[in-house]
C-alpha cells in the first residue's frame, strides 16, 4: 500500500509518501488553519500518488477524532473531513504518539517531544498510549511552558537542559519506564542525556505513520528470535 504521512508541527508541515527517502516540507505557523494545511500537503505533493494517509495532529486525538484545536496552531481543525478532502482513508493520530510509535523497540518506553510544545505519549509491551502530559501544571506554568519552544527561548540552553533532566527524572520516578526516548526538534540542543534516555529522530514519525496501516501494536525488537529482557531481569538467582 502507498502511504502518505503529514506531520503536523508547529513551525513546519512534513510529508513523505512510501518508497521515497527525502521528506518534503512547507512553513506552517500560529495562524494554519486545516484547510490550509491540506491544500499545502496537495501542492507539496502532486507528482506522488498514494492510496491511504497517516497524520500526526499536535494536539489530542481520541478514537480518530481529532477533539481541540491545536495550541500552535490555527482554527478549524475539529470536525474538519481529512478522509473527503483527500479521497482516500485516512489515519489520525496524535503527533507523539505517533513518533513513539514509530521509535518503539521494546518493553515499556517513554516519548518526550521537545519542540515547539511538549508532545507526550507510551508505548507499553507495543501498545501505544497518547498523553497530555505537557498541558499539566509544573511549578508556575505547565510542563510545556518549560520544556517547550517558549522555555528555551525563555530560560536560554543552559538552564533549559537542567529543566530537562529535573522533568525526565519526576516522570521516571512516578512512571517507571525501561527506555525513554527525547526526540522533537529542540532535542538537538541537549549536550548529554539523562539516565535511561536516547535520541529520537523526526523521521520516526514517519515510521510510526506507515506503522499505522500494518497495526497500532508494535512487537518488541528481538534478539536471534527472542524478546530483549527486561534490565531487572539480568540478576542471577
Amino acid at each position: 500500500m502507498q502511504v502518505l504521512v503529514i506531520d503536523v508541527g508547529g513551525t513546519h508541515i512534513k510529508c513523505l509518501k512510501t518508497g521515497e527517502t527525502i521528506p518534503r516540507k512547507f512553513v506552517s505557523g500560529p495562524t494554519m488553519t486545516a484547510e490550509q494545511m491540506v491544500a499545502g500537503v496537495k501542492q507539496a505533493t502532486s507528482d506522488w500518488t498514494y492510496e491511504a494517509v497517516s497524520i500526526g495532529y499536535p494536539g489530542p486525538v481520541y478514537e480518530a477524532h481529532i477533539v481541540a484545536d491545536p495550541m500552535n496552531l490555527g482554527p478549524g481543525w475539529l470536525h474538519f473531513d481529512f478522509a473527503e478532502v483527500f479521497g482516500c482513508p485516512v489515519k489520525l493520530y496524535n503527533d507523539a504518539a505517533m513518533q513513539a510509535l514509530g521509535s518503539y523497540e521494546t518493553g515499556k518506553m517513554l516519548f518526550l517531544g521537545l519542540g515547539t510544545g511538549l508532545g507526550t505519549a507510551m508505548v507499553v509491551e507495543g501498545v501505544v498510549a497518547p498523553m497530555e502530559i505537557g498541558h499539566l501544571p509544573y511549578r508556575k506554568r505547565t510542563y510545556e511552558d518549560y520544556l517547550g519552544l517558549r522555555g528555551l527561548e525563555r530560560f536560554g540552553k543552559k538552564k533549559w537542559r537542567k529543566l530537562v533532566f529535573d522533568v525526565v527524572e519526576k516522570l521516571t520516578m512516578a512512571l517507571q519506564p525501561t527506555d525513554i526516548v527525547l526526540g522533537g526538534g529542540n532535542s538537538k540542543e541537549l549536550r548529554e542525556l539523562p539516565p535511561l534516555c536516547r535520541l529520537g529522530s523526526n523521521a520516526n514519525a514517519f515510521k510510526g505513520g506507515f506503522r499505522l496501516w500494518q497495526s497500532d501494536r508494535v512487537q518488541p525488537t528481538t534478539t536471534n528470535g527472542q524478546k530483549k529482557p527486561h534490565p531487572s531481569a539480568t540478576a542471577s538467582g
